[in-house]
């Protein structure tokens, strides 16, 4: 294991920063009349975890840094929420749900386990 000298070596930022890419690649099916309603929402509430990781990061105390995992992990939870909106409206299918899901609970495990390791300290 690399020695970790920044937020950008963290494993848990950079499949954050995937799934960001993954989820506008995604909302560029939605029809335009969406452009400014979920698709808005659901890209926030991406970019919003791996900022607060990095933000968090770079607070430079450990009690800050895990408050603001806290808040990357809302910002996932808001954005299951928003995915699971997307497809009762009909704007993605079940299988495309259920890998973006996978994702967001992956990195939610990782952001509880980072979360944990720091509070041990």
């Amino acid at each position: 294991m690399k020695p970790v000298k920044s937020y950008q070596d963290l494993e848990v930022w950079q499949r954050a920063v995937t799934l960001v890419t993954r989820v506008y690649q995604f909302v560029r099916k939605f029809p335009s009349s969406e452009r400014f309603g979920l698709v808005v929402q659901i890209q926030r509430a991406a970019t919003s975890v791996p900022a607060n990781i990095a933000e968090g990061w770079g607070r430079g105390t450990t009690k800050e840094f895990v408050q603001f995992l806290r808040f990357a992990r809302g910002s996932l939870y808001e954005l299951e929420t928003h995915l699971i909106v997307a497809n009762r409206l009909g704007f993605c299918d079940q299988s495309t749900l259920r890998e973006l899901l996978a994702e967001t609970e992956m990195i939610g495990r990782m952001i509880v386990a980072l979360m944990r390791t720091l509070q041990k300290r």
